[in-house]
């Protein structure tokens, strides 16, 4: 049985050909786009809430 296996992985590279691997020539971009808007405008509008109920009288 390993006679059989060594030959079928022999064979297998045989076949498998030549790989390459090369670095582009240009560099990698990555684009991030965060939207903190969102979260800024939920703390302004907790801070508010909270304003206007240690404020009640004012409001």
């Amino acid at each position: 049985m390993t006679g059989k296996a060594g030959l079928g992985a022999i064979g297998a590279l045989a076949l498998s050909g030549c790989i390459n691997v090369a670095a582009p020539e240009e560099p990698i971009v990555i684009e991030l786009n965060i939207n903190i808007r969102q979260e800024v405008i939920y703390r302004l509008a907790e801070d508010a809430a909270n304003t206007i109920d240690e404020n009640a009288d004012i409001f």
